[in-house]
């Protein structure tokens, strides 16, 4: 049992993290309005979710400018995909095991 929980991976405990990284996991790139509208969350929260991934180097942030509106993208890192599926794999382990 202490194996299988090792296994899972802090930053995706969260209800909303965990839904920005499954986003991400099935679309190459997201923008923050998506993950907003999909994740049904204020922009403050939000925010600080994906800064927090971000930190982590789980996902990578791109801004750029589409005229003269600011347009931020969002996309899981090859580390952040490996983490995620290894999260999972211990979730699906723990709940075969119970």
């Amino acid at each position: 049992m202490k194996e299988i929980i090792a296994g899972l991976n802090k930053n995706f405990e969260n209800r909303v993290r965990l839904g920005i990284m499954s986003a991400l996991m099935v679309n190459d790139v997201l923008d923050f309005n998506a993950l907003k509208e999909l994740l049904g969350v204020t922009d403050g929260n939000l925010a600080s979710h994906l800064k927090a991934l971000e930190k982590h180097e789980l996902i990578l942030v791109s801004k750029r400018f589409i005229g003269r509106k600011p347009n931020t993208t969002y996309e899981a890192t090859e580390y952040g995909r490996l983490a995620f599926k290894k999260h999972l794999t211990a979730l699906e382990q723990l709940l075969g095991n119970t």
